[in-house]
Parts: C-alpha cells; structure tokens; sequence
C-alpha cells in the first residue's frame, strides 16, 4: 500500500523537524525521514548558542545578525525549560581590536532585531573588581559584558518533533530515503527502515533538509539538476574540567582574527570551540585532529591561568557545518545565512541550504510560507507566538526545581535541576508515582534510572545508548563502561520502535 501525504520531509536535523512542525501547524498532512537518530549530525554538534553571532558584524552580516537576535527572543519564550540567559565576558586585547570597536558593535548587538527586549544590555567591566576576573591571566585588566543565550541543541530539535507528532506529523528515525521521484503530480519517495523493509509514500510535495547531504540528496536519490553546492566546514569542541566556578561564559579573540568560546557545561566541565576547517571527508564521521585540540587549548591557555594540555580534555566533539558556497577564502568567514530553493519543474521540490541552529523557525516559517500556497493552504504564520514546546510551561526553573523537590524530598538538587532543565514540567510525567530512588527501576550509573530510559523510548525516538547519554542528555560525561553496557542490553530487550505514534505525545 503506498501512503499518501501533503509533505514529505526528507532529514531529522533541527530545519527538518522546524519544517514539519510549521506544515502540520498549518493544517498539511506531514512525514519526516531520518535516516539516523533525530539530531545525530550537525544540530548536535554545535556550540549549544542562541545568538546573534556577534562576529558576523564585522562581515557587514547585519540583516543576518538582527534576524538572529529577534529569534533569540522568540525561543527564549518557546523552551526556557531547555534555553536560558547567559552573559559573556570579553576581555580586552588592544592590540586584536580597539575599544572604540568593540564598542560600537556591542552597541548594534543590543539594539539590531527589535532589541533585546528580556536581556540586560552591553557595559565594560574591570576585572581586578569582578568575579569574571579571577580565573584570568594577570595581564587582563578590563573588558566588556553582553548577553545572549544558552541552548540545549539536540532537545531542542526533539522537542520540535515531539510537537509535530503531537499535532499529526508522523516521524519515522532510521528511516532512510532511497529515492524519489516526480511522479504525475507528486512525488513517490522509497523509504528503507532499519530492518531493511521498504515501503513507498506519494507526497504533494518533497522537502529536502539533508543538511550536509543536500546536494547528494538531489544528486543520488531525487536525480535532480541543480546548480548550488555547499562548503562543508568541520567545527570541533573540547570539553575540560571546570576552569571557573561562576556563571558566565567567556568570548576570547584570537590571533588569527576568530574568536573562541570557553563556556560553563554541565556544571563539573568549561566547553570550549569552536574551529572552522574546510572539511572534504564523510559528513557522517567527522573526528576532530590533534592540531584542532592544540588550537583550542591555546585559545584557552592565551586568556587563563590554568594552562591546558590534550591530557586534559574529557571528551569532544565535532560537526559538519553545510554552508552556501560563496568566494571567501576562510572558512570562518563563509556566510551562516540559508538559501530556499523551490523547484516547480513539476510537483514542487523545497531544497534547504545552509543555515543556522539560532534562526532554524525563521527558515521553517519562511520555507511553509513559500511551499504551503502551491499546496492550496493559504494559513498563516503561527510558530512566532505559539504555546511553549514540550515542558516549556514553566518559564522559572528554580520554582520549577523547588516544586519537583517539595513533592519528592528524595530527590536531591542536582538530580532535580536536570530533570527540570532537561524536561521542564514533564518532569512530572516521568517521575510519575515513584515515592523512592529505588522506584525508579535500574540503575544504570550517575541519575539514570530504567524511568527515564523508558520515557525516552515511549516520546523521544531513544532507541540506543548513544541517544540517551550524549543527544537527550550528556550524561555520557558521568556514565561508566559497565553502565554503557547495561543500557544497551536493556535497550535490546526492549522493542525497537520505528517510529513514535502521534498519541503517544500528550
């Protein structure tokens, strides 16, 4: 039986799931397509910012800057459970820029994209007086402060899923598209599970979100013409044991012109990245090199006292970035912003390029604005002042924490604090009846029960190890070898789902 759907979404990443959710909003019948797990490539792999991209203005990137700041704000309201304020420090280097430079572009950061509204602005600090001050070198005396934000990057593409299933898209992982073709006036795509079952849907029209596969997609799978090609830069993070025991996050400039970012993670770790290399290998395995460590431990070592090594990094990672192709010859200078390409030669073809994770809705809006009138749907835009995602209920954690607290006094704060940042107020949901830690099921290592394990499974797509410990949470950090293990045999045990019903998302 071949089914037959509005949309076709063809790539689980953070436009993917943006695009679904905006389509189905809209009243269109809507199938997403992941070949891997949800977020498994470049939206998990990012430097976890929803920001403006401060850079980018000296790159004349204005337009691009203040449509990411607006949108900052708009998903500040969508997820605070998952994204929070956060203030950075730059120290001053009078030698890399001048004050007066510094100056005027963090005066533009606070007032492009309507202003900053909810965030506090721009002001210099002296850190001989300041607590940002004391894991710095002796030879910083003053810098500047500015405000942007935190995201958890591979919930937030969850939770967009979620969403969409809730409101009728259905979302299949390790779902691979093996082609697809105009066929009358659809498309009739040919989707493999991962137990090798084939199956066709006929789609009114074909979305592809690949990200770094894109032109492959068109390529290989659609058979396509095309005349676009993405440069594909690999970014790298490092994460170390904590450098500081305060809230902000630093922004650190560098010889070579780019900047760095060394950022409190996961409360016992400083995250550090990000590179920029041209990268040419397979976008599905990208390692980071021994000179992108190195590179990023002299970024660190050039500002704080603690000196770094590679024996000091506890785990890392990197991303394939597909950016739009233009005529810069650094890669740290290639733009960040996103081409919609729509092919009307027959059923209509929505090709994504480029992008980033800071204005993911923006691209989504504009995408089903563009696609939806060739479909007949004439609905308006409504993710910019739609209800909170998924747990985005509460918009104060620390209620939210005391509230998780007073109701089961076993849990203690750090436990508590994140559920409630991971999961917001469906914390709840999944802590269900349990009156004990010893209700929670097996043990697995750090705070992970078999609960937790079986709500990822149930409304999360979670089907291994990989999924729980390093895309819906990090407890990778924390989790053992012998726990690594245990979790994947339990996983085993359990019925792999191909896809998550849309009534299992309340």
């Amino acid at each position: 039986m071949v089914e037959q759907v509005d949309v076709l979404v063809v790539g689980g990443g953070v436009n993917g799931v943006g695009i679904a959710r905006d389509a189905v909003g809209r009243g269109l019948s809507v199938w997403l397509c992941e070949r891997d797990d949800l977020a498994s490539h470049t939206s998990s792999a990012s430097t976890k910012l929803i920001h403006g991209g401060l850079r980018y203005l000296e790159q004349f990137e204005f337009a691009l800057v203040g449509k990411a700041l607006a949108e900052r704000e708009v998903l500040l309201r969508a997820a605070p459970h998952i994204i929070w304020p956060l203030r950075f420090v730059l120290p001053h280097q009078p030698h890399l820029r001048p004050a007066w430079m510094i100056r005027i572009g963090l005066f533009l950061y606070d007032h492009l994209g309507r202003g900053r509204r909810t965030l506090p602005g721009s002001r210099r600090v002296r850190f001989g007086k300041h607590v940002t001050g004391e894991p710095l070198r002796d030879e910083f005396h003053q810098g500047f402060v500015y405000s942007d934000a935190w995201v958890q990057d591979a919930r937030l593409v969850v939770l967009n899923a979620m969403d969409a299933a809730r409101r009728g898209a259905r979302i299949e992982t390790h779902t691979r598209c093996v082609s697809a073709r105009r066929d009358g006036d659809g498309w009739t795509a040919e989707l493999e599970g991962r137990d090798g079952t084939r199956h066709f849907v006929k789609a009114r029209a074909l979305v592809n979100a690949a990200g770094p596969w894109a032109a492959s997609f068109l390529d290989d799978v659609a058979h396509v013409k095309h005349d676009h090609s993405l440069r594909l830069i690999k970014g790298s993070h490092i994460v170390v044991p904590k450098l500081f025991d305060h809230r902000y996050a630093y922004i650190f400039q560098q010889p070579d012109r780019r900047i760095v970012f060394a950022i409190p993670y996961e409360q016992d770790f400083t995250l550090i990245g990000t590179t920029d290399i041209e990268y040419k290998d397979d976008p599905s395995r990208p390692v980071i090199s021994a000179e992108e460590i190195r590179y990023l431990c002299d970024a660190a070592n050039r500002y704080f006292k603690k000196q770094l090594t590679a024996n000091d990094v506890v785990w890392s990672y990197s991303g394939v970035r597909p950016l739009l192709q233009d005529d810069s010859g650094n890669a740290s200078e290639v733009t960040r912003d996103y081409l919609l390409d729509i092919d009307r030669n027959g059923a209509p073809l929505l090709n994504v390029f480029g992008g980033k994770l800071t204005t993911f809705r923006k691209l989504s809006e504009e995408a089903v604005d563009r696609l939806a009138p060739l479909l007949g749907n004439e609905r308006p835009a409504w993710t910019a002042d739609a209800p909170p995602l998924p747990g985005g209920g509460e918009r104060d954690m620390d209620e939210l924490i005391a509230d998780l607290r007073s109701i089961r006094p076993w849990l203690d704060e750090r436990f508590a604090s994140r559920l409630a940042h991971n999961y917001g107020t469906r914390a709840r949901d999944l802590l269900g009846e349990a009156s004990g830690l010893d209700e929670l099921g097996e043990h697995f290592g750090a705070d992970l029960y078999q609960t937790e394990v079986d709500y990822l499974v149930r409304h999360e797509w979670a089907t291994e190890a990989d999924d729980i410990l390093w895309r819906r949470s990090k407890l990778g950090l924390r989790v053992d070898a012998d726990g690594v293990r245990r979790l994947t045999e339990y996983l085993a045990r359990r019925t792999r789902p191909q896809g998550m019903p849309a009534a299992q998302t309340p």
